[in-house]
């Protein structure tokens, strides 16, 4: 089965949008793509298309929670925060105002828009910002829960979509709880930690790897910040290695975030899966992913490898 996380989260806000009239939304000219027209079409009194003026949509966001609302605020990923980092920084994250930034269409997986559409450096442009919280949900299901927990939680979140519909892979009993890791595959032999679509090309690595006695734990790192550094800690400790994986430049992400971690409490092997040091052009979601080693073959052999560096 497979979902849009962006048809998720445009369905989740005209459900919130009935629940709680303090909550506005904004979009910068792409509601059509981001969905949030859903709600603007229930809500026209607290829908606001600020046009193609990312920055001034930041500043409309601060001020209407400054003055008590709930704000969600939402373009394409490489426009916020890429577009609008000094607003953010200055007009939300440091007062610490009620704005959710609500991203689509994060990553390569834009395809054939090209190298200007492509955001690979959102994750840690936004995550240096303090205050932040920062959420990269695996699927549809959980992309609706974490949008709900957002609007009851005061304060700066930022949350990446993707555009493409992707795999559910999270169980139907799933709870998503913030700044907690979800483990979806127990194991003893090493861990992937994913985020985004790349949880499900880790549990596709998984069964692979299973195929032949090796037995892989796999983590959904949803919340990207607050990490949640006990579970880090602990697939350390008990499986020896750690693979992570996703959708974004091999620094400033998860990787960087989680190699943070297991350096200062518990040094493991670990590799890396991610997008190396260059712009992806422009090509089908799927090409663009093997292209750039971002497919569960690509974790796959990752695994094997760094296996031989715990046994050495």
């Amino acid at each position: 089965m497979e979902q849009s996380t962006r048809e998720a989260y445009g369905n989740t806000l005209v459900e919130l949008g009935r629940q709680n009239r303090d909550i506005v939304v904004l979009d910068a000219d792409l509601s059509k793509s981001t969905l949030t027209n859903l709600f603007g079409k229930e809500f026209p009194d607290r829908f606001f298309d600020c046009g193609i003026a990312e920055q001034n949509m930041i500043g409309i966001a601060a001020g209407l929670a400054a003055s008590g609302k709930t704000v969600f605020a939402s373009t394409f990923a490489v426009f916020a925060p890429g577009r609008c980092f000094d607003q953010i920084r200055m007009s939300v994250a440091q007062p610490g105002l009620n704005v959710k930034i609500v991203t689509t269409h994060g990553g390569i997986t834009v395809g054939e828009d090209g190298t200007s559409h492509h955001a690979i450096e959102d994750l840690a442009l936004i995550s240096s910002l303090p205050g932040f919280t920062v959420i990269v949900p695996a699927d549809a299901p959980e992309a609706a829960q974490a949008v709900k927990v957002a609007a009851q939680t005061y304060g700066p979140f930022y949350i990446r979509l993707s555009r493409p519909k992707t795999p559910v892979v999270c169980p139907p009993d799933y709870k998503f709880v913030l700044g907690k890791a979800a483990t979806l595959r127990q194991g003893k032999d090493l861990t992937i930690i994913a985020i985004g679509i790349m949880v499900a090309a880790a549990l596709e690595a998984a069964k692979s790897l299973a195929r032949d006695g090796i037995d892989c734990r796999v983590l959904n790192m949803s919340t990207l910040k607050p990490l949640d550094i006990d579970t880090i800690i602990k697939a350390a400790a008990e499986t020896g290695a750690i693979i992570t994986a996703e959708e974004h430049l091999r620094r400033g992400g998860l990787g960087s975030a989680v190699a943070q971690v297991v350096a200062e409490h518990h040094p493991v092997p670990m590799s890396f899966i991610g997008i190396n040091d260059v712009y992806a052009k422009s090509g089908t979601a799927q090409e663009l992913l093997k292209r750039h080693h971002l497919t569960a073959d690509d974790i796959d052999n990752a695994a094997r490898s760094l296996l031989s560096r715990k046994r050495n």
